[in-house]
């Protein structure tokens, strides 16, 4: 992602209705899935959004290639339970969970870069991922984020097929996706390159209002597999 993009996130994460309802609806289904205290890797954690979140099921350790801000991160998480991947691609290191949230759409080879995180997990283990849902919003947006691609169902189900046995697979952000795809078309017509407008935490009644409607999808996530949205959750286990 460009400087600015995390210098953004850096500003708003924390309040803004998209980053802490996805963080809840994660926290949610996790809690259903993980029963004792187990090691987890952020794989492109960004700037550190979820790794309190995830410090509640156990140890973290957080990878991301901008030097910079992990640097940051280090200064911030300056902490045992906290823990900075090294050499990420000559580690030794096998993890219980690895998370990638929001990631594997910014990478060329999303298929490669699956298997090279099937060989960090331990046997049997699993992995989180999600992705933006539906190549035709792409837009000024994924471009300025350094999107390679948006996915559907049975694009990202076949980016994992060989290395995963999928668990579970669902759409989320689905009750806002009406709102959001037109508004998306709506740009995209006019042209006008909206990164800032959506990473920018709005006033406090529109942003309130997003988080309750987004993040009401927690109690929903373990129950039932929404069937379309702005986003993917894709939950696997390894095979060895």
């Amino acid at each position: 992602m460009k400087g600015e993009v995390y210098k953004r996130q850096q500003e708003f994460n924390s309040g803004h209705w998209w980053f802490e309802s996805r963080k809840e609806i994660i926290f949610s289904f996790l809690k259903k899935k993980i029963k004792k205290k187990i090691s987890i890797l952020d794989f492109g954690c960004g700037v550190g959004i979820n790794l309190k979140m995830l410090n509640k099921f156990g140890s973290v350790y957080f990878y991301d290639r901008n030097k910079k801000i992990i640097n940051e991160i280090k200064k911030k998480f300056y902490s045992p339970n906290f823990r900075y991947l090294k050499n990420f691609n000559r580690s030794n290191k096998k993890f219980d969970l690895i998370v990638a949230l929001d990631v594997i759409e910014h990478i060329k080879n999303d298929k490669k870069i699956i298997s090279v995180l099937h060989k960090k997990l331990k046997k049997n283990q699993k992995i989180l991922i999600t992705v933006p849902a539906y190549n035709f919003l792409f837009s000024s947006k994924d471009r300025d984020l350094h999107h390679k691609r948006r996915y559907n169902m049975k694009t990202i189900t076949k980016v994992l097929k060989k290395d995963f046995n999928i668990e579970k697979k669902t759409y989320f952000n689905f009750f806002l996706a009406p709102v959001i795809v037109i508004s998306i078309l709506l740009l995209k017509i006019l042209s006008i390159n909206f990164i800032s407008m959506v990473e920018t935490k709005p006033n406090f009644i529109v942003n309130f209002i997003f988080k309750k409607i987004f993040s009401f999808e927690k109690y929903l996530i373990n129950f039932i597999n929404f069937p379309f949205g702005i986003s993917i959750l894709i939950y696997a286990s390894k095979k060895n």
